[in-house]
């Protein structure tokens, strides 16, 4: 699939996409040999041979994870204005992922992030219709007839929203918990939603996404997408085309350090006839069968050769001899 260069160099880890613009529009992009310096110029990383600087780009492996993303924090990878991005919190992923759509500054909970694009086109595209639940507090005291109207569609500048299903969790005075899943993805919609029929969003948190959830993670932490959940994501949105166990979601560095250590005091590895310590055993001493019980008999029968009649038995000395006296 192609897309544009500086998505493309982005996603292999050797710059930010505006910084991708500028190394296009300076001549140092090479697609199928040839220079190219427009900013809508687009290539297959599968099929095109892309070079940077002279060196070819390669793929990184596909990654695939949910952060439990603050409040306060900016969905994006850079902010101008200096604030904290959702990418002080992945830096340990060990390749550079961005998020999957977007979360509010004071909205907190499930983010996707990946390096895969058609991973992320195929959730955010809107024939998708991908769930997002979320849970917020209004304020006002919300009625089922009240709730009604968010179900069959709220009147917004840019359009009637979609069908939500929504459900009142609980009141607290005069403010209202709820339980609410969308499928489609306008900017803010849930907050111009309560402004829209009197109940302005005091809190707001998303619970999954896509099946998704950050149960047992601790806002600001992340973890790696398990092989049941891509799997289930494929098979009702068709993304990823590829499932890879979690350990392989990670470059080959990362995925080293994932490996569990051995076991003190674990058996060794088979290298040949072993004590029950892991230990090499000393010549003669190994085992009682072939050879190392031979090489122990030998000495024992050369000192008998030469003798006329049978071996002597072990712990047996034979007539003494005569000594000789000197004269």
């Amino acid at each position: 699939m192609e897309e544009r260069l500086q998505k493309i160099i982005a996603r292999s880890g050797v710059s930010s996409r505006r910084a991708a613009e500028e190394l296009v529009t300076a001549g140092r992009v090479r697609v199928n040999g040839r220079v190219v310096t427009e900013l809508g110029a687009k290539a297959d990383p599968r099929r095109d041979k892309i070079e940077v600087d002279g060196k070819r780009l390669t793929a990184e492996s596909p990654v695939y994870l949910v952060l439990h993303k603050p409040r306060n924090v900016v969905s994006t990878l850079h902010d101008p204005e200096g604030r904290p991005t959702v990418a002080d919190h992945v830096r340990g992923a060990g390749a550079r992922v961005y998020p999957v759509g977007r979360l509010d500054f004071a909205t907190s909970g499930v983010l996707l992030m990946t390096n895969d694009g058609e991973f992320s086109n195929g959730l955010l595209h809107p024939r998708g219709g991908v769930p997002k639940t979320y849970v917020l507090k209004v304020r006002g005291v919300m009625d089922e007839g009240d709730a009604d109207v968010w179900r069959t569609g709220v009147e917004l500048e840019d359009g009637k929203t979609l069908p939500a299903d929504v459900r009142i969790l609980r009141h607290e005075g005069d403010k209202t918990w709820l339980e609410i899943t969308l499928r489609e993805g306008r900017n803010q919609q849930i907050r111009r939603m309560g402004e829209a029929t009197g109940f302005p969003v005091m809190r707001l948190a998303r619970l999954s996404f896509a099946g998704v959830t950050s149960e047992g993670l601790l806002p600001g932490k992340w973890r790696l997408l398990t092989v049941d959940e891509l799997l289930a994501i494929r098979k009702e949105f068709g993304v990823p085309k590829r499932v890879r166990p979690a350990v392989d979601q990670m470059p080959a560095q990362r995925a080293k350090q994932q490996r569990p250590r051995a076991h003190v005091g674990a058996a060794p590895r088979d290298r040949g006839e072993r004590g029950e310590r892991g230990e090499r055993p000393r010549a003669g001493y190994a085992s009682r069968e072939g050879g190392h019980e031979e090489r122990r008999a030998r000495p024992a029968d050369r000192r008998e050769r030469g003798t006329s009649g049978p071996p002597r038995e072990r712990g047996t000395s034979g007539p003494p001899r005569e000594r000789k006296r000197p004269t």
